[in-house]
C-alpha cells in the first residue's frame, strides 16, 4: 500500500466574509499567495494578530477561501501561550469552543467561539478510501516513519471527491515525530 504524505498544518485562521471586511476593509478579498495540497485551498498574503487573554501571536497566516464561520486552528502550545482552553476538534466543529480577538490592519473582531486544536486527520478521495479499506469518520492509527518513528492514534479519516491524499498533523505533533523535511506514514487499522 502507498505511503501517505504527512504534512504539518501550522497555526492559521479561516475567515468569514463579514470578518474579512472588518479586519481588512469593506470589499477586501483574500490575496492568493500559494496553493496548499488540498485542491482549492490556498495560503494568503494577509495576516492577523491573534489575541488571547494571556498573550498574542502576531503575523498568523490566513487560509482561503473564506468560510461560513471564522475559525482559528492552533497547537496546544499556542493555546497555552494565548491563554485559551482550545478543545481537540475536527475542523468546522465549533460548538463549545472558546473565542478570542483578531486584529487586522483595518479593524478588530472578537469571535465568541471558533478556537480549536485540530484533530489529526487524513484527507482521502472515495477511491483512496476504497483502496485503503476505510470509510469517512473512521478512526485509525498511522505509523509515521522518520528519525523519530512513532505511531499516532486517533486519526480521523475524511473522505471527499474534492480531497487529495495527505495526512495533517499540527506543529507540536510534527516537531515530535517528523522534525524537518517530508515524512510519510503507513495506515494501521
Amino acid at each position: 500500500m502507498e505511503k501517505i504524505l504527512v504534512e504539518t498544518s501550522a497555526r492559521h485562521v479561516h475567515l468569514s466574509e463579514a470578518d474579512l471586511a472588518v479586519l481588512f476593509g469593506e470589499g477586501a478579498k483574500l490575496t492568493h499567495k500559494k496553493d496548499l495540497s488540498q485542491p482549492g485551498q490556498f495560503a494568503c498574503e494577509e495576516r492577523v494578530t491573534v489575541v488571547g487573554p494571556k498573550k498574542e501571536i502576531p503575523n498568523v497566516i490566513i487560509l482561503g477561501p473564506v468560510r461560513p464561520a471564522t475559525q482559528v486552528e492552533v497547537s496546544y502550545t499556542d493555546a497555552r501561550t494565548l491563554g485559551v482552553d482550545a478543545p481537540l476538534k475536527e475542523s468546522g466543529d465549533l460548538e463549545g469552543t472558546p473565542g478570542l480577538k483578531l486584529v487586522g490592519p483595518a479593524g478588530e473582531v472578537v469571535i465568541e467561539k471558533g478556537v480549536i486544536v485540530a484533530k489529526r486527520h487524513i484527507h482521502m478521495t472515495p477511491e483512496d478510501a476504497a483502496a485503503y479499506g476505510v470509510e469517512n469518520g473512521q478512526i485509525v492509527s498511522v505509523k509515521v516513519e522518520s528519525q523519530r518513528t512513532a505511531t499516532l492514534g486517533d486519526v480521523v479519516i475524511r473522505v471527499s471527491p474534492k480531497f487529495k491524499l495527505a495526512m495533517h498533523i499540527d506543529t507540536d505533533e510534527s516537531n515530535a515525530v517528523c522534525g524537518f523535511g517530508k515524512c510519510f506514514g503507513e495506515l494501521v487499522k
